[in-house]
């Protein structure tokens, strides 16, 4: 299937590395032309250096996308470079562990800024230029929007709550012609996770093989995902393949979830 992606101008923050390297690595992979940004200059750069290696057309910028005239800049900058947009990949890291008793009012707004306040500004900022071109939002959020996780209670309210501006949006921005949806990912094999199974495996007592046979354990494919597999799926919803999808929550997770919707 042609994903019909040649010379399209996708956007995807935090693409330093993990699964929004794997998007702006895919989408290149199918002709698109990429903005991708970072906190890390050096890191976005290597990134960007990887990509254009394989011919690709790549602008780079390090940005905190908890910064909105940061962000604002950014998509100004990449519609005068490549003279329009098509999709745009709403990613940022998630907050830290930790339950109720364990944040104050600081750790709330932190985590707001980050997860929820940034989509809503990379959004606001992308929209002229999306609405121009019929094109597209996809959200990376998280499994704990669809189960909660005792121990990551902050992302379990704002991803929730990017989960309910897709929502939203996919009504409201439908009518400009623009779609939005959202992808969770399940356990991913990128350098994130391999750290935290090191983290377990050493609180256990215990070997890293063996915290992955156990978290393999729970999944029915039996495995972890691959990055380039959940960077497929986010390839299609950016591509006019998808043209009548919007406003989904699709997740990649080798049937981990146990939820009905």
């Amino acid at each position: 299937m042609q994903l019909d992606l040649t010379d399209k101008v996708i956007q995807v923050a935090a693409a330093s590395q993990g699964l929004g390297y794997a998007i702006a690595e895919q989408a290149a992979a199918e002709g698109a032309r990429l903005c991708i940004c970072s906190r890390d200059p050096d890191a976005i750069d290597a990134a960007a250096q990887r990509i254009r290696d394989r011919g690709a057309e790549v602008m780079a910028t390090a940005l905190d996308v908890r910064d909105g005239a940061a962000v604002a800049a950014w998509t100004e900058a990449c519609i005068e470079r490549f003279g329009r947009l098509d999709g745009l990949v709403v990613n940022a890291g998630g907050p830290p562990a930790g339950g109720f008793d364990e944040f104050e009012d600081a750790d709330w707004q932190a985590a707001f800024e980050l997860n929820l306040l940034s989509a809503v500004r990379l959004i606001r900022a992308a929209r002229p230029a999306l609405a121009r071109s019929q094109g597209a939002v996809l959200t990376i959020t998280s499994s704990a929007a669809r189960e909660p996780i005792d121990a990551l209670l902050l992302s379990n309210v704002m991803r929730s709550g990017v989960v309910a501006l897709v929502k939203s949006l996919s009504r409201t921005l439908g009518s400009e012609g623009i779609r939005v949806n959202n992808l969770i990912p399940g356990t991913i094999e990128t350098d994130r996770l391999r750290a935290l199974h090191g983290q377990m495996a050493q609180a256990m007592g215990t070997s890293v093989e063996a915290v992955q046979e156990h978290v393999c354990a729970q999944i029915p494919l039996g495995r972890l995902g691959q990055a380039d597999e959940f960077a497929r799926a986010a390839v299609f919803l950016l591509s006019p393949i998808a043209g009548y999808i919007s406003g989904a929550n699709l997740q990649i997770d080798g049937g981990a979830l146990r939820g009905l919707w």
